[in-house]
């Protein structure tokens, strides 16, 4: 299959802006991670025009698919998540074609997968189960159990993406088979709530408190990034500076509720400042005592 494709990315690899060139093949009858094409082509470029540019063919009653993207994006991609099948092209991909090493380097780079990378995804993943959970929470309180039961599927999948990244690997699109191996407590639990034959309210009710139970011991790890951060002067920061803080921006969504989370269970501690109106305060944050030692 490389040898059909070969024009079509030697083409690219004399280009002196590529970077790198992959080759991902199918190798199941249905294929998540290679959008069920036959074979996918991810090409590392710098300084690209259009920075994800997309190109589909077909040969031999068979499919390609041509990502050219740029080493910017695929970064951000790295860092964030927000596309986890590029990842696991470039962990899993066979390099036909790399300038300077970049690939080879690359590949290192996500198997070592720094401690700051994985503070910031840990802090991403953290604020999206601590949205999520409460929201299953409050749903089941009004009564309201599928909707429950649907947030708390979700809240499951975040736990265990955090649990796999705290072990220092990236979340693959597979989530729940690397789960089952790394951390299969979590696998536990969410076999407990989806084959359980206790009603949907009960399932529930027993997953919001192992959910509580597993947030609460994660939680200063967990937010790390953010309390780090606060920690970078002595006065105390108010929610508007913290939200247009730019490394804080891939979690800026969901930092309303985890910071409610952190002030609740003492992590972070509220300062307030006088305002005009003489019974109103401005809420402003910083990291409780307890935590500025925190390593």
């Amino acid at each position: 299959m490389e040898d059909v494709l070969r024009p079509i990315y030697q083409e690219k690899a004399s280009q002196s802006n590529t970077l790198g060139i992959l080759i991902l093949e199918k190798n199941k009858p249905i294929s998540p991670v290679t959008d069920n094409f036959d074979v996918i082509l991810f090409i590392i470029v710098q300084d690209a025009e259009e920075a994800w540019y997309v190109k589909h063919y077909e040969f031999e009653n068979k499919s390609a698919a041509m990502h050219i993207v740029d080493e910017k994006l695929l970064q951000h991609w790295i860092d964030t998540s927000s596309y986890r099948r590029a990842v696991e092209w470039v962990i899993n991909g066979s390099i036909i074609f790399e300038r300077n090493e970049y690939v080879s380097e690359l590949k290192e780079h996500l198997r070592s997968f720094p401690q700051e990378k994985r503070e910031l995804k840990k802090a991403i993943e953290f604020a999206k189960l601590i949205r999520s959970y409460s929201e299953s929470k409050d749903l089941f309180e009004s009564g309201q159990y599928l909707d429950s039961f649907s947030q708390m599927v979700r809240s499951l999948h975040y736990l265990a993406r955090l649990a796999i990244i705290e072990k220092g690997f990236h979340p693959e699109v597979t989530v729940w088979n690397q789960v089952r191996k790394i951390e299969p407590e979590i696998y536990k639990l969410y076999q407990e709530l989806i084959e359980s034959g206790e009603p949907t309210d009960k399932r529930i009710q027993l997953m919001i408190i192992a959910v509580e139970h597993s947030i609460s011991k994660r939680s200063r790890s967990s937010a790390q990034h953010l309390l780090q951060l606060m920690n970078s002067r002595e006065e105390p920061w108010s929610f508007g500076e913290l939200k247009v803080h730019p490394e804080i921006q891939e979690y800026i969504l969901d930092l309303s509720s985890m910071i409610e989370y952190l002030v609740e269970t003492n992590v972070i501690e509220v300062i307030l400042q006088k305002t005009k109106g003489p019974s109103i305060f401005h809420r402003t944050y910083k990291p409780a005592e307890n935590e500025l030692t925190f390593e």
